[in-house]
C-alpha cells in the first residue's frame, strides 16, 4: 500500500478519490453559497411607498397577472378587480402559491412559490396603490409571544367550525376546503383573518382585534409544536372520526383474529 501512495507521487496521477473529493467540496460550497443568496432575497427588506417599489410590482403584474385581472387590476371574466384588495391580500395569495393560479377550480391550490419575498412584496405595493386596503401586519404581532389560552377560545369560537379545533383542517361544500394549518407562516394566517380569501369570511380589527390575532398565532403554534399526550393522533381529525376508525379498524381486527383463532382449533 505504501510502495503504490509512493509510485501515485512519482508518476504525478492522482488518486482516483480525489476527484470525488473535489466533486463532493464543489457541491457543498455551491449549496452553501445558494441557501446563502436564498436567504438574503426571502429577508430583503423592501420599502412599499418607494415609486420604484411599486413600478417593479406594476411589471410584474403586468407581465403575470394582468391576463385575468385586467392591466389596470380592474377585473375581467376570468379574474375579481383587486382595487382596495390591499398589500395583505397580494402577499398571501402570491406568498402561499395560490396565485398565479394554476387553473380554474373551486379554490386557489397552494404550491411553490412563483416569486421571491422582494417580487412578492413589490407586487402587493403595487396593489396597494390602486386603492386602500388591508396592509400587512406588523412584525410584533407575529412573534409567537401571545396568550394561547385566550387565542384558544377565539380560535374555537370563530375558526374551529371549519378548520377542526386543532387547525387540521376540513371539508366544505361543492368541492373546497378549509386548508389546515400546521406550519403555515404567521403572516400569512393574519392576513387570511384580516382579508377572508376565497371561503373565509374577513375578520376586521372590530371583529378581532391585531391582538385577538397575535393571539390566534400563539395557540396555532402551541398546537402545532406540542406533541399528541394521548399518543397517535390519527390527523388530528376529531373525536367522532377517530372513534369511528377504533370500531371499524379495532373491532374488525378482534373479529378477524377470532375467526382465525376458531378456524384453527378446528
Amino acid at each position: 500500500m505504501a510502495r503504490a501512495k509512493k509510485n501515485l507521487r512519482k508518476t504525478g496521477r492522482r488518486s482516483p478519490f480525489a476527484t470525488f473529493a473535489l466533486v463532493a467540496v464543489g457541491l457543498l460550497v455551491t449549496g452553501a453559497a445558494y441557501a446563502g443568496i436564498s436567504q438574503t432575497s426571502a429577508t430583503a427588506e423592501v420599502d412599499m411607498n418607494a415609486q420604484t417599489t411599486i413600478d417593479e410590482g406594476g411589471k410584474l403584474f403586468a407581465a403575470n397577472c394582468a391576463t385575468c385581472h385586467g392591466m389596470s387590476a380592474v377585473g375581467t371574466t376570468e379574474g375579481p378587480s383587486l382595487v382596495g384588495a390591499g398589500a395583505a391580500s397580494t402577499h398571501f395569495q402570491v406568498g402561499t402559491g395560490r396565485m398565479p393560479l394554476a387553473f380554474q377550480g373551486p379554490q386557489g391550490m397552494v404550491k411553490p412559490k412563483q416569486f421571491t419575498e422582494e417580487q412578492t412584496l413589490q407586487l402587493a405595493a403595487y396593489v396597494a396603490s390602486l386603492g386602500p386596503g388591508p396592509s400587512i401586519p406588523e412584525q410584533k404581532y407575529l412573534e409567537g409571544d401571545g396568550d394561547s389560552t385566550a387565542g384558544g377560545e377565539l380560535f374555537r369560537i370563530n375558526c374551529a367550525m371549519c378548520h377542526n379545533v386543532s387547525g387540521a383542517g376540513g371539508a366544505l361544500t361543492q368541492g373546497k376546503w378549509a386548508p389546515p394549518l400546521g406550519g403555515v407562516a404567521p403572516a400569512h394566517i393574519y392576513e387570511a383573518m384580516s382579508t377572508g380569501p376565497q371561503n373565509m369570511p374577513v375578520f376586521s380589527d372590530a371583529n378581532l382585534t391585531p391582538q385577538d390575532k397575535a393571539d390566534i398565532i400563539t395557540y396555532l403554534q402551541y398546537i402545532d409544536q406540542t406533541p399528541a399526550i394521548g399518543g397517535l393522533g390519527l390527523g388530528s381529525i376529531g373525536p367522532v372520526a377517530e372513534g369511528l376508525f377504533i370500531w371499524i379498524i379495532g373491532l374488525g381486527i378482534i373479529i378477524a383474529f377470532t375467526v382465525w383463532v376458531t378456524a384453527k382449533s378446528n
